[in-house]
């Protein structure tokens, strides 16, 4: 994680650049009649950026539980 566990403008940079790399594969592959792998590409897209966020997203939820003490 980033210093201080806040997201960095780094994580933000890479998940722009992903979202813009998959939106034009999927474009091309849509074009080209693939829609089964575009749906894929899109796919794979979505879970690299889900596994970037798994720290900030148990971090949240560390935080919520030491601030309600549970």
């Amino acid at each position: 994680m980033e210093s201080g566990g806040r997201m960095g403008v780094s994580l933000i940079f890479r998940i722009a650049a992903v979202g813009i790399l998959v939106s034009v594969i999927c474009q091309v592959l849509k074009h080209s009649g693939r829609d089964e792998q575009a749906f894929l590409t899109s796919l794979a897209g979505l879970v690299l950026v889900l596994f970037w966020m798994i720290p900030y997203i148990y971090e949240l939820f560390e935080t919520m539980k030491s601030l309600f003490s549970l």
